[in-house]
């Protein structure tokens, strides 16, 4: 099983960085990849994506040794396991409301001794069968991670307990979700917001667990200083419509409206 560079990254005291995906073709996560990102986070809450473009895309991300994080849909266990069988470095599950339901995440996504995760083998993770069973459950515990979002503000009331949960490997703070559960759509500056960011990164480090969240390069510094250490900046759907809409913007009007010359 390949080890995960996130982890490494994270590890070692780094800040790793992601890209999201939320368009189809695996040749994005190659350029993304060959460009030095050190992950790409696919999507299967919002996206209409699946399994076998989990398998594309991290075929892809590999040629760079680059991990592939995909965000599953909230389901049956299978639909947070089948990402990991398809070797996908990480599972974001979203809207975590409570510690109970973290218990259950663990239970389903971390093998023994930890969690009793359904076993196969017969997938890429496990080499097809040819690795060595005790070999690949202790390695899927180790470079394998779970990731949790905070994006409601009921599991706040518990999120000490939710970090302090073995097999919980990541708390991920969710703005934009956050924001419309507190009743502040898309105020980010607001001070609850601000709060609730420092206080997700303070408790995952206290109890030695990865924080992590979305922002920019003009942020991150900001981020990482409160103790975020996975930031996602930017997204291939945010790359193309900036792209088009500067090269239509550049354009002059009269050449693209049809009227001749005065």
């Amino acid at each position: 099983m390949r080890n995960s560079r996130v982890l490494k990254i994270m590890r070692e005291g780094g800040v790793a960085v992601s890209t999201k995906c939320n368009l189809g073709d695996p040749r994005e996560a190659e350029i993304a990849a060959a460009c030095g990102f050190d992950c790409i986070w696919i999507d299967l809450e919002h996206v209409p994506a699946s399994i076998h473009t989990v398998g594309e895309f991290v075929r892809a991300a590999k040629i760079y040794d680059c991990d592939v994080l995909t965000r599953v849909a909230r389901g049956s266990y299978s639909d947070m396991i089948r990402p990991l069988e398809a070797d996908s470095s990480g599972i974001m599950v979203p809207h975590l409301m409570s510690l109970e339901d973290a218990k259950k995440i663990v239970y389903y996504t971390k093998f023994h001794p930890i969690g009793r995760r359904p076993v196969d083998g017969g997938n890429t993770d496990a080499g097809y069968v040819c690795d060595d069973m005790m070999d690949y459950i202790r390695t899927a515990n180790e470079e394998r991670f779970v990731v949790v979002q905070i994006e409601d503000p009921e599991p706040l009331a518990e999120l000490d307990e939710i970090c302090a949960l073995q097999g919980i490997d990541m708390i991920f703070f969710g703005p934009a979700d956050f924001s419309q559960g507190i009743g502040k759509p898309f105020q980010f500056g607001d001070r609850e917001m601000v709060e609730t960011r420092k206080r997700i990164a303070e408790a995952a480090r206290r109890h030695h667990k990865f924080a992590g969240t979305v922002g920019s390069t003009e942020n991150i510094s900001e981020l990482a200083a409160m103790g975020y250490q996975f930031v996602n900046i930017g997204a291939d759907v945010v790359a193309l419509h900036e792209y088009n809409r500067k090269i239509i913007s550049s354009i002059p009007k009269e050449l693209r409206s049809g009227k001749p010359k005065q």
